[in-house]
């Protein structure tokens, strides 16, 4: 089934350009508001700031401004993502369908191209979710210490794939979202450091 049908070849083709200059502008039309979205969380500027609003989860309460940033920025950049890759598949598909070709067995390959791609990367993706996640759910930001396994560091970088840490000697640890099953924030709550023993004072069982 075809657009333009009665035009011929010509209107087939005619009818595949509008669908992509409609493609086109619904893309920049998104990115635009997706763009401005982020600019404004990063500012700060938004309704769930509002005093009578506070009892939102605490992903869209206001945090402090580099963390603020670098979630708006890797929220922002999965939707723009996530909203090109629709746009772009939809717009291919229905071009194709314009020009008379059948995407049934176009469908049913893609279905099998992306099986075999999910299997492939579900590292990646199960990474990518979490680390998603992790943002949405402010478990963690840059400048607060965690307790990653037998890692404690500061969280210099948060993205979707990787955290970055900085731990007191001053090593970098690079860890991939999909791998943190458990995590402890010192930096929330009420954190306090335990008590050392100090091995120069002798104890009762020296004594001994």
């Amino acid at each position: 089934m075809t657009f333009l049908p009665s035009l011929g070849y010509g209107g087939q083709l005619l009818g595949a350009l509008l669908i992509l200059v409609c493609a086109v502008l619904l893309w920049l039309a998104v990115r635009a508001l997706i763009s401005r979205s982020v600019k404004r969380v990063e500012n700060g500027d938004t309704v769930f700031s509002k005093p009578h609003l506070t009892w939102v989860q605490p992903a869209l309460r206001p945090f402090d401004s580099a963390r603020r940033v670098q979630r708006a920025r890797t929220i922002g950049g999965l939707l723009t993502s996530v909203s090109a890759g629709t746009i772009a598949i939809v717009a291919a598909l229905m071009m194709l369908e314009t020009l008379g070709f059948s995407i049934g067995p176009i469908l049913a390959s893609v279905g099998i191209v992306g099986i075999a791609i999910g299997f492939g990367a579900r590292e990646v993706i199960r990474d990518a979710f979490l680390g998603f996640f992790i943002t949405l759910e402010d478990q963690y930001g840059i400048g607060d210490t965690i307790e990653v396994g037998d890692t404690v560091g500061v969280v210099e970088s948060l993205g979707l794939r990787i955290t970055r840490l900085v731990d007191a000697h001053g090593a970098i640890w690079y860890v991939r979202n999909g791998d943190i099953t458990k995590v402890g924030n010192r930096s929330q709550g009420t954190y306090v450091e335990p008590a050392r023993v100090n091995p120069a004072v002798p104890t009762t069982e020296d004594h001994a």
